[in-house]
């Protein structure tokens, strides 16, 4: 009978090749489970950004050939933050009071709709950015230029939530402008958050 030491070395040296081979089979799988699994999530991410790029490109070509635009997209609760700290900066909870106190006094403004040029869309699965700028003709003769960045998140086909980034002292110098226009109201001040 060999010596019982023997018997644990070679007990011992099986059992640690078997783990070793068993931890290799375990890595092999995992190495080739990681890129299908990786495979499987990229187009849902990828197709997620496509969608919202879409949806707020056709939007922005749909604005600007006067046929519809991005205020459409907005979801009823949506929450929009003018970024800054000038008069016209605040933000608005929901798209009724949004387009009442903001859209609505610029556009009383306007003799022309802005039309917008857009630089460039990014998006990131329900995260989108667009860089855009604006064009129009105040009521006065004057022409307003803007340029815009805004962060827009989208889910199910609707904008939740923007943070828009402009020149908010040349709006607010458009709000000021003495337009001599029966009817105009004074410009919206932001709600208090």
């Amino acid at each position: 009978m060999p010596p019982t030491h023997d018997i644990d070395i070679a007990a011992s040296t099986r059992t640690d090749a078997l783990r070793r081979r068993l931890l290799r089979i375990a890595g092999a799988q995992r190495a080739l489970l990681l890129p299908v699994a990786a495979a499987l999530a990229a187009p849902v991410q990828a197709s997620q950004s496509e969608t919202s790029a879409a949806l707020v490109t056709e939007a922005f070509a749909a604005w600007k050939a006067g046929r519809g635009g991005i205020f459409e997209l907005l979801a009823e609760d949506a929450v929009w933050t003018v970024a800054g700290s000038s008069p016209v900066s605040g933000t608005w909870h929901g798209r009724e009071p949004f387009l009442r106190d903001v859209v609505a006094p610029i556009n009383a403004r306007l003799a022309t709709p802005i039309v917008p040029e857009v630089v460039a869309i990014v998006a990131d699965g329900t995260r989108v950015v667009v860089h855009w700028d604006g064009h129009a003709t105040a009521r006065d003769g004057r022409t307003y230029t803007n340029s815009y960045a805004w962060f827009l998140t989208v889910a199910d086909g609707r904008i939740t939530h923007v943070t828009a980034f402009l020149d908010t002292w040349a709006l607010e110098a458009l709000m000021q402008r003495d337009m001599d226009v029966p009817g105009l109201d004074a410009p919206a001040v932001p709600p208090a958050d």
